[in-house]
C-alpha cells in the first residue's frame, strides 16, 4: 500500500510542479518575445530531469516509502543532471537567437 501511495504522491508532484515551471518558464519566454512552440520540448525535458533529481536528493526522504532504494544521486550525477536540465531549459532562448 505505501509504493501505491508514493507512486500517487510522485505523480502529483510532477503533475502540479512540473505544470507550475513549465508555465512560469512559458510566461517569461513569452515576456520577453521567446516563441516557445518550436523548442518548447527541450524546456519541459528539462524541467522533467529538475523534478527528478529534486525527488531522488529530497523529496524521497520524506515521503510513505520505507524501503531499499532510497539513497541520494552522486554529486557528479546531481551536477551532471542539473547543469544539463538548466541547458535544455535555456535552449529555446539559444535557437530562437540562431534562427
Amino acid at each position: 500500500m505505501r509504493v501505491i501511495l508514493e507512486l500517487l504522491r510522485i505523480i502529483v508532484i510532477v503533475a502540479l510542479l512540473g505544470g507550475f515551471l513549465g508555465y512560469l518558464i512559458r510566461t517569461i519566454y513569452s515576456e520577453i518575445g521567446i516563441n516557445i512552440d518550436k523548442h518548447g520540448w527541450t524546456a519541459l525535458f528539462g524541467i522533467f530531469i529538475l523534478l527528478f533529481v529534486l525527488y531522488r536528493n529530497k523529496m524521497q526522504f520524506s515521503g510513505w516509502y520505507k524501503g531499499k532504494g532510497r539513497e541520494k544521486l552522486p554529486r557528479g550525477a546531481t551536477q551532471l543532471l542539473l547543469s544539463g536540465s538548466i541547458l535544455l531549459i535555456l535552449l529555446p532562448v539559444i535557437l530562437s537567437e540562431l534562427n
